[in-house]
């Protein structure tokens, strides 16, 4: 049956704005050490309907984004039910096909999938991100001469193919995930964030 889903993505991670990645280039430090959480506002996955519930990720990349080898722990939003985390887990590790299938190919490593409380508010590269004790981030965008958001299009790489993305800023960004080698605490560097419509 597959899955078609839509909502927003917010990506934060600890490069210098604008992320290289987006652009296919190496990341700042020569690593990336990121944050992304998927939102869905409505959708369906294998019959499941999972609105209004969201995906995250804490992820290490050791290079250039293209070549893979991720190493991630996932985060199923605690409001699901067994039935919808598993639906989640299987449409995001790649299971069912389509755009999730091209970006779970980037992971070398699942380390953990555990479930916790999320909170995403972001609106136009604006808000709030928070997954459990782990995470968080708070940004506000890039604005352009008429006072919208600054975007970023026809990327080599994106989280949300096909969509353009809103270039922020975070004015903090917090991950502790041991189990990947990460622990962050940083102010000023790279948020992304867009919305997506995928089916597989």
């Amino acid at each position: 049956m597959g899955y078609q889903i839509k909502g927003d993505l917010l990506e934060v991670c600890d490069c210098r704005t604008l992320c290289p990645c987006w652009i296919g280039e190496d990341p700042d430090n020569g690593t990336c050490k990121a944050a992304l959480a998927y939102r869905i506002e409505a959708g369906q996955i294998d019959g499941v309907d999972v609105s209004g519930l969201t995906v995250g990720v804490a992820v290490f990349i050791p290079g250039n984004v293209l070549k893979g080898e991720w190493r991630i722990i996932r985060y199923v939003d605690d409001r699901a039910s067994p039935v919808q985390e598993q639906a989640l887990l299987e449409a995001f590790r790649g299971k069912l096909g389509g755009p999730l299938a091209d970006i779970a190919r980037l992971v070398g490593e699942e380390v953990a999938a555990r479930r916790a409380p999320i909170s995403f508010t972001v609106e136009r590269g604006k808000g709030t991100l928070r997954i459990g004790d782990a995470i968080v981030a708070d940004m506000e965008p890039y604005r352009g001469p008429t006072g919208e958001p600054t975007r970023l299009v026809e990327s080599i790489f994106s989280t949300i193919p096909g969509s353009s993305a809103y270039v922020a800023k975070a004015s903090r960004f917090r991950m502790e995930q041991p189990e990947i080698g990460v622990k962050l605490d940083l102010t000023g560097h790279n948020a992304i964030q867009g919305s997506f419509e995928m089916q597989g």
